[in-house]
């Protein structure tokens, strides 16, 4: 199986570090690995942080989800990885900066070309899979809130606490990286998500031609959804809501399964949420039905502090049942 993942922030990286370990680096690997190919599509309209700050200096892509990325689907997450992560705490212009930011920002200097920079060093980590930027044009995100304001810049919406109506790419539908659209025409397997809705998932898709090479795509296109909603960009969504802001802004239907969430969530914890304003993503499966697509649930929590997915459960259920049971498209 060829298997493009659509995302960024916490959300792909954590997805990628459980699909790695079923990728085969040789031919005979394939016999008991499943993936003969992992590819990852991701969001760079990042401004914040580190990654905001090379960005501003540089003129570069902002490197901090790809250096996330990098070191998920490396070979072992063990010094070279925590190299990568390493964060300096101190000194004059490096405080706050993580060494796998300054390693891209270079590398892109020394190549000429960001998305060079990203394979050299996914050399150098040994990484099982590509990682792709979804484009190199320096773009930036633009969100129409529901009070009619307009915000740009994707920190300044992540906190403005407002609801988002709409969010568009300055400039709009920028060029898309080759590799991207020749990896989704290859691919057995689609899987956009889990991430933050507005700022990791959709983005992607306002590059052009990407949703239109999702769409055309004979693979099997699958959305995880996320476990809990996000305060003013997501609140009161269900499942089926992330589903057609996602179709909104792509202009057609994407998916044939969305992956949910059937397992509850500790009385405890969920107060801790809910004074944050985020609540459970409810999977509303009539209307789910009704956008066309198949719906597939389990229990996918892990609890550690926070609410995350279980990615040995998730990944075990991406395998079985589209890989194993080959899963296509749901009947209609």
């Amino acid at each position: 199986m060829r298997i493009v993942a659509v995302g960024g922030g916490t959300g792909l990286s954590t997805l990628l570090r459980g699909l790695k370990e079923h990728v085969a680096r040789r031919p005979l690997d394939r016999v008991r690995l499943p993936i003969a190919d992992l590819a990852a599509v991701v969001t760079v309209t990042d401004d914040g942080g580190s990654s905001g700050r090379l960005r501003r200096a540089y003129d570069i892509l902002p490197p901090g989800d790809i250096r996330n990325c990098l070191v998920a689907l490396s070979k072992d997450e063990a010094l070279l990885s925590r190299l990568f992560q390493y964060r300096f705490p101190a000194g004059s212009g490096l405080r706050g900066h993580s060494f796998g930011n300054l390693f891209l920002a270079a590398m892109a200097s020394v190549t000429g070309d960001f998305a060079e920079a990203v394979r050299f060093s996914g050399q150098v980590l040994a990484i099982r899979g590509r990682i792709f930027p979804s484009t190199t044009a320096n773009v930036d995100l633009e969100a129409e809130m529901a009070d009619g304001s307009v915000i740009r810049g994707e920190t300044r919406i992540a906190r403005s606490g407002r609801r988002i109506r709409r969010v568009r790419l300055v400039p709009r539908r920028p060029k898309p990286l080759p590799e991207v659209l020749e990896a989704i025409g290859a691919a057995d397997l689609i899987l956009v998500g889990p991430g933050s809705l507005y700022t990791s998932i959709i983005p992607n898709l306002l590059v052009a031609g990407v949703a239109e090479a999702i769409a055309r795509s004979r693979a099997t296109r699958v959305y995880i959804a996320n476990l809990m909603t996000q305060p003013g960009e997501t609140e009161g969504y269900t499942v089926a809501d992330h589903v057609r802001a996602i179709y909104d802004h792509a202009r057609r239907r994407l998916f044939d399964w969305v992956v949910v969430n059937r397992q509850s969530i500790s009385p405890r914890l969920l107060r801790r949420y809910r004074a944050q304003g985020a609540e459970p993503v409810r999977a509303d499966l009539e209307p789910l039905q009704r956008l066309g697509v198949g719906v597939i649930a389990d229990e996918l929590v892990e609890e550690d502090g926070v609410v995350r997915h279980n990615i040995a459960r998730l990944t075990r259920l991406l395998l079985e049942e589209f890989i194993l049971h080959r899963r296509t498209r749901p009947s209609r």
